[in-house]
Formats: C-alpha cells, structure tokens, sequence
C-alpha cells in the first residue's frame, strides 16, 4: 500500500478479517497450518463441510465435518458466513458465530476459504482485505495436485479445469501471495496481518 491509499484502502491496513483463497492444490491448508503453528495469536476459521474427511484431518481442527441435513440447517438458520458447492459434489462454508466472536475479541482471523466463498465474503464484509496464494507457475500446481495423490485421474481433470479459472480471477484480490515455500508465504501472510515471527 502506498502513502496515497485512503478510504477503503486504508480499511483494508486494519481490517480484522483476512480472506485467503485461491486456485485448487495451490497449498491454502499447508499455509494455514503453517499459521496455526506459528502464530497462535492469529485465529483461522474452521470451515465446515460435507466431504469425507481425508486421511490424517481432524474433525474441528482441519474442517467440522458435517452431514448434508446439518450443513443446510446452518444455511436456513442463517448461520454461515460463506457457502458454496465446490467441484459440483461437496458444500464448504465458514459458521458466522464463530468468526464474529474473535472480531469482537480484537483478534486477528484468518478465514481460508475457496473462489466462491471470497466472492460471498466480499458481498457480506466488504471491509475484509482479500488475499490469493498463487502458484510459482502452472507445472507447479500441476505437480503439487497430483502428487497429493487423493484423487483419481478423473477427479484431478475436474481439479484442474477449476484451477483455470480460479487463477484468472487473481485480479479481483488485493494482495497476491505466492506459495514458493510454505514458511515464506505464511511469514508473508501473517505480517499482513500485523503479526511477525519473533523466534
């Protein structure tokens, strides 16, 4: 930001939300548990979901894995901050309770969250600032996504097309982050949260 922002660009400097997303595979988890490791003062948001949990995540910690009839009482009872269908199968969302909560607290939150869930995030808190993790380059997303090696052939086609898109829309963010080192872009994300890394 330069000495000449005002008006909503100077929001964005304090703004007690930040919205981390960006195209599928490009690292968003890895970076946000590199966060939750190291900076603790920061809060990240746990995301609800109706997918199967993948080997080794947590229930309340990577995602709250939650059942079709749960996820949409949530949306009817007005009680997410975000939701979409992503990759046509699976609903994300981020529980509004929560996240307001640790803004009342003064907080420093941490909501990552995919393409669709930024854009309703943007209509809801406009004062958030919005931040895309990029990939070095596209060989590198491509490697990153099929060495995770939990989806089939079929599952990483649909993967990547969405990956497409989601990379064009980089320019509706305010910053962009790139995932070259998981530690560099959380030691980059966390400072545009006002927090460093005094060890």
């Amino acid at each position: 930001m330069n000495d000449s922002s005002t008006g909503a660009d100077a929001v964005k400097a304090s703004a007690p939300v930040t919205v981390l997303a960006g195209p599928t595979a490009v690292g968003k988890g890895t970076v946000s548990a590199a966060i939750r490791a190291r900076y603790p003062e920061i809060w990240l948001s746990v995301s609800a979901t109706t997918r199967a949990p993948r080997p080794g995540e947590v229930d309340g910690v990577h995602y709250r894995f939650v059942s079709e009839e749960d996820f949409s009482s949530l949306i009817e009872a007005g009680q997410m901050l975000e939701w979409a269908v992503v990759h046509g199968r699976n609903k994300y969302g981020t529980p509004r309770g929560p996240v307001e909560e640790k803004v009342a607290e003064g907080r420093p939150v941490l909501l990552e969250i995919d393409l669709a869930g930024a854009r309703q995030v943007r209509e809801s808190l406009p004062e958030a600032r919005f931040v895309f993790l990029a990939p070095p380059d596209w060989d590198t997303l491509v490697h990153r996504l099929v060495g995770r090696g939990t989806e089939d052939a079929e599952e990483r086609e649909r993967r990547l097309a969405t990956a497409r898109v989601e990379l064009a829309a980089e320019g509706e963010f305010d910053v962009t982050i790139v995932n070259d080192t998981v530690d560099r872009a959380a030691d980059e994300l966390a400072g545009l949260l006002g927090v460093r890394d005094l060890t």
